[in-house]
């Protein structure tokens, strides 16, 4: 048996184990507090975000529509005249996104789809219309970008904003003979899939082979040109407008959802630590009362 004198030294070495113990737990539970604490601030959130994007998601539907039957009619232009680039014309790329992010895929998808298009023309120019994108391209095709735009998809784009970027294109003296908008056609409120918007120049249209059909005077069909670039430009944007509040309030929901199953997670994990502790408590009080 050990002497008293034993005991009395090894107390003071056994009591300290047990405070060390109990103040981890103390720490941990209050990690996981706070933790908790700002999950559930980020759920508030993104729920905000959510409730937002699904009230603009009907608006900007409904202008895609209306900016879907003026492109529709601006290509029918090119389509009735057959109008083609040659093989060894300029190329120009229109990279049609936003500055915001938060929205899943929707500037990669562009940027995918544009570098595809520079893998088979390697010499085109790129004006790119978002932040998003641009920082995407500058990777890979930093040489290939004239122009780019920012301060784009705050609210629905208007048929001003587009005709004032292809005033500033045409006032750069950036040259093509065809152009390709990409943009993120809607499919549906799920569902999106990047395309392009053909334009052509003067010079192309005119060469068409069923240009004649058409009585255009010259200064007239100027102003057409210019604005069928600016018809097409608007439908991308509007389009491209739609895609991103429907994949921004699918993103919000999926955070949403996530943030919900981890403080359900986080809450079990600080029930059964707080039930530890407690348990740990009241042994002590019980040994010490049964010592007594």
């Amino acid at each position: 048996m050990l002497s008293s004198a034993s005991r009395i030294a090894i107390r003071p070495a056994v009591a300290p184990l047990s405070n060390g113990v109990q103040a981890r737990n103390m720490a941990t539970l209050k990690e996981i507090q706070l933790r908790l604490k700002s999950v559930s601030n980020i759920e508030k959130i993104t729920k905000s975000m959510k409730m937002i994007a699904s009230t603009k998601v009907n608006k900007a539907q409904r202008g895609m529509e209306s900016a879907r039957a003026f492109g529709a009619a601006s290509n029918a232009l090119f389509d009735n005249a057959e109008t083609k680039a040659a093989e060894d014309s300029k190329t120009l790329l229109v990279a049609s996104s936003s500055d915001r992010g938060l929205c899943g895929g929707i500037h990669s998808s562009v940027s995918k789809a544009t570098r595809r298009l520079l893998e088979e023309t390697p010499e085109s120019s790129v004006v790119v219309l978002g932040d998003k994108p641009k920082a995407q391209l500058q990777r890979f095709a930093r040489q290939n970008i004239v122009i780019s735009f920012n301060q784009i998809g705050k609210d629905i784009p208007t048929f001003a904003e587009a005709a004032s970027i292809v005033d500033m294109i045409k006032s750069e003296g950036v040259e093509f003979d065809a152009a390709k908008i990409v943009y993120n056609e809607f499919k549906s409120v799920i569902a999106y899939e990047a395309n392009t918007i053909p334009v052509y120049s003067l010079d192309v249209f005119k060469a068409s082979p069923n240009f004649a059909a058409y009585e255009i005077e010259d200064d007239v069909l100027a102003n057409l040109q210019e604005f069928s670039f600016a018809n097409g430009l608007y439908w991308a944007m509007v389009e491209g407008h739609a895609s991103e509040m429907c994949a921004k309030r699918a993103a919000m929901e999926n955070a949403t959802n996530n943030a919900g199953d981890m403080i359900t997670k986080l809450t079990m994990t600080y029930n059964r630590g707080r039930q530890a502790v407690i348990t740990n408590e009241l042994i002590d009080i019980i040994t010490g009362a049964s010592a007594l």
